[in-house]
């Protein structure tokens, strides 16, 4: 008999402890689902503590989509107008290894690529980057992240000299004020919504300021909801800091002790009165002044953000100009307050972490710098100058990559490019052109299976052991519990093959998970994601640990170390010791503790030990609505859906919650288009189209649009949101502008409306869905 097993959300980056319990328990009959087959329960576990036992309906009903469509065997074909045929693991294997010596030598190495996921572990993340950015010498790895977190990530960097959020989730209990933008918190992160919301109702002179074109369930329980304009979340932030110094809620001392760049923002303030703020914004000028008092009178303020601000071809801006609010009222650093990224999914923080985007190295580091660079290259016993200092493609440069026929090989683990992109038309054409497409997932059919050459099962959630790390910085060790389908294969396991069948023996000479960890452990030593401290023994003695948290010299193979008292100075922390259940067998006055909070003694990781101002104007929306595109449409999650329905696709109760695609549209705008409730609209942009029924809603701002992105091609017809976004993108997190495009309404007959597609479901997916494995 399997006892309970403890682990962590596979989903969102709240990173939730589950305690998963086998099908057949002692005196009690074995769970099954409605076909008969065994099921895992899944259940909160009480004893993790970002979520205290809170489990959301994803979350609770993860075991459901284990056993439902996946993929078991390698498979093959020469084009992708042939079916596939079921192939040997060697057999696949051999197949890519010569495919990637053929090009490195045709093309060279820059001709090679691959596309991560959040959904992988971390041991995952970082193999891939040893093979990629070290054995083969391109630095083409770029993740999801990319779509995700990647404007969070660059304007950590630029503002404070590092990423990684400086705040914990008991912060949410501390807070006085919280503010929270382009975030629907209660729907995308629930458990995190309902710690807040505890919180709120029980203390009332806490205040909760929700910025977000909807009227979302976030924003209904808001103190005050800003349904600001989309594109004009700059003008605000300026807005409320232009009010600030004008009402002298600054603090001078901290400004001048502990920050640079102060006078040029207080310049660009000068242009951010309230008037005009307000009539950019769309807002009264009384909510932008109790915005602003709501601020300047906290003790302390915390502030929460996701994709609204990220998903911006202003991204690193806004990111700034909400952190700048924070340094010039000394918000940061102490409980209750800060600047708090929401992460998107589970694993999104350790992919950072392992270097997992197209500019990073493992430990915080940058291709671009060369001291990084040779720090990797010397730990990995490469050659000087293997790494190349040209940082890699970025998913969309991929793309285009593509279309010029500069891509070789593109292979995709764990995330569904073909339904995540933008301009998903093009972004399909451009991967139908692909010379050579690995995909390695869990799950068969998806919308990318359809473009691939090679087919590779992989090991997923439950079926593999490895770390994921959450928003607040919080380590889990998730551990196999059950074993994979078929064939499938651990994805570290499957990329250290193909680098051993390279011939970089000595690289990958891992047997298993927990020495992948520990090897990227000790390259994070004295690195601002210090985990030289964690292992997997550790882990599985104590649960889930915060970093920074350093190593003994002893446990990180380290001779010569310095004290560990130095290391913490160097690293700029301070150490707040947490009180375990079960301590390790060690003396606790020798052995460094996790740290909850960043910046605590007030230094920053740029080389002045200040935190810098950013003196940003707002430019706006990349595409503002015209005479011809009159909306702007905006794109989010639901609750219970995560992603482009790979799992909970799967999953009759979620599918139960949320069976269609829909459009929400103001009452004003559904009388000007001349559609009501349920009726159906084609809606269009410059680049696509979608055909969707009616939600009249007060729920969404007049003039603005919204449209779940989760529906791909192989669950709904015309009902890709991405068909309609385009790529421009952030200049330097690379992060397209998801969340807004310009578009026009038309309606249409319902008839019309389900017309099947003629669009490559048809021939190219289609042919898969008759495939049985």
């Amino acid at each position: 008999m399997i006892d309970s097993t403890k682990t962590l959300c596979p989903y969102c980056g709240v990173g939730c402890g589950l305690e998963a319990l086998p099908p057949a328990q002692l005196g009690k009959a074995t769970t099954r689902d409605k076909q008969g087959t065994p099921i895992w329960q899944v259940r909160g576990d009480r004893d993790h503590p970002s979520s205290q036992g809170m489990v959301c309906v994803k979350g609770a009903t993860i075991a459901e989509s284990l056993h439902k469509d996946r993929l078991q065997f390698p498979m093959m074909r020469e084009s992708l107008d042939e079916p596939f045929r079921r192939v040997s693991w060697d057999e696949a294997l051999d197949r890519i290894r010569d495919r990637i010596q053929t090009v490195h030598q045709t093309q060279g190495a820059d001709a090679i690529c691959m596309y991560g996921s959040g959904q992988l572990q971390t041991e995952d993340y970082y193999i891939a980057q040893k093979l990629m950015k070290g054995c083969l010498g391109t630095n083409n790895f770029d993740a999801n992240s990319r779509l995700c977190m990647s404007s969070a990530v660059s304007g950590y960097i630029q503002s404070f000299g590092a990423d990684g959020p400086p705040c914990c989730y008991d912060d949410l209990d501390e807070t006085d004020c919280a503010f929270i933008a382009g975030s629907n918190l209660a729907e995308c992160h629930p458990i995190l919504f309902n710690r807040l919301r505890k919180h709120h109702k029980q203390d009332s002179n806490v205040k909760l300021v929700v910025i977000d074109p909807r009227c979302t369930p976030t924003a209904e329980v808001a103190d005050l909801h800003l349904a600001i304009q989309p594109g004009t979340d700059i003008d605000l932030f300026n807005g409320i800091g232009h009010l600030l110094l004008k009402w002298g809620k600054i603090d001078a001392d901290f400004v001048d002790r502990h920050t640079s760049h102060f006078s040029d923002y207080a310049v660009v303030l000068q242009h951010y009165s309230p008037d005009v703020v307000a009539h950019r914004c769309g807002i009264s000028e009384q909510d932008l002044e109790t915005a602003a008092k709501y601020w300047g009178d906290s003790k302390r303020v915390l502030s929460m953000w996701s994709m609204g601000l990220n998903q911006s071809s202003e991204g690193t801006a806004k990111v700034r100009a909400l952190i700048n609010l924070h340094l010039m009222t000394a918000q940061i650093g102490k409980p209750g307050a800060g600047p708090f990224s929401l992460t998107g999914q589970p694993n999104a923080m350790g992919g950072r972490e392992a270097g997992g985007l197209s500019h990073l190295l493992p430990g915080y580091r940058l291709v671009n710098n060369p001291a990084d660079r040779a720090a990797v290259e010397q730990f990995w016993r490469l050659e000087p100058g293997a790494i190349s200092v040209t940082p890699g493609l970025t998913c969309w440069e991929m793309i285009t990559g593509l279309e010029r026929e500069e891509v070789g090989v593109l292979w995709v683990a764990a995330t569904n490019p073909a339904v995540s992109m933008p301009d998903i038309e093009r972004t399909k054409a451009a991967l139908k052109r692909s010379p050579f497409t690995v995909y390695q997932d869990a799950y068969y059919p998806t919308e990318t299976a359809a473009y691939a050459h090679v087919l590779l099962p992989a090991a997923q959630w439950s079926e593999k052991t490895g770390v994921m790390v959450n928003s607040e910085r919080r380590v889990t060790l998730c551990p196999k519990f059950r074993s994979p389908p078929g064939q499938a294969r651990a994805d570290w396991a499957i990329f250290a093959e193909v680098g051993r069948r390279l011939g970089f023996t000595k690289q990958f000479a891992f047997n298993t998970s927990a020495e992948v960890y520990r090897e990227f452990a000790q390259l994070t030593h004295d690195r601002p994601c210090d985990q030289s401290g964690i292992s997997h023994a550790r882990l599985r003695a104590e649960g889930a640990l915060q970093w920074p948290l350093s190593g003994t010299a002893e446990s990180i193979g380290i001779k010569d170390a310095p004290s560990i008292s130095a290391r913490v100075k160097g690293a700029r922390i301070e150490v707040e010791k947490l009180q375990e259940k079960k301590p390790i067998p060690q003396p606790s006055a020798l052995i460094p503790q996790p740290v909850k909070r960043l910046y605590t003694d007030l230094r920053f990781h740029t080389p002045d030990g200040r935190a810098r101002f950013a003196a940003y104007y707002s430019r706006g929306l990349a595409e503002p609505p015209d005479q011809g595109y009159p909306y702007v449409l905006t794109t989010g999650r639901l609750y219970g859906h995560w992603h482009t329905l790979t799992r909970t696709g799967r999953i009759e109760k979620i599918m139960k919650m949320h069976p269609n695609p829909f459009i929400e549209i103001h009452p004003r705008d559904a009388a000007e288009i001349g559609v009501k409730n349920d009726e159906w609209v084609e809606v269009r942009s410059r680049r696509g189209f979608v055909r969707l029924p009616v939600l009249v809603t007060k729920a969404i701002s007049p003039g603005t649009l919204f449209v779940p992105m989760h529906w791909g091609a192989l669950w709904a017809n015309h009902a890709e949101a991405n068909a309609l976004t385009h790529p421009a993108c952030c200049p330097d997190s690379k992060q397209p502008e998801l969340k807004a495009c310009a578009v026009q309404v038309v309606p249409i007959d319902s008839n019309v409306a389900a017309q099947k597609s003629e669009l490559l479901t048809d021939d190219a997916l289609m042919p898969l869905l008759s495939i049985r494995l």
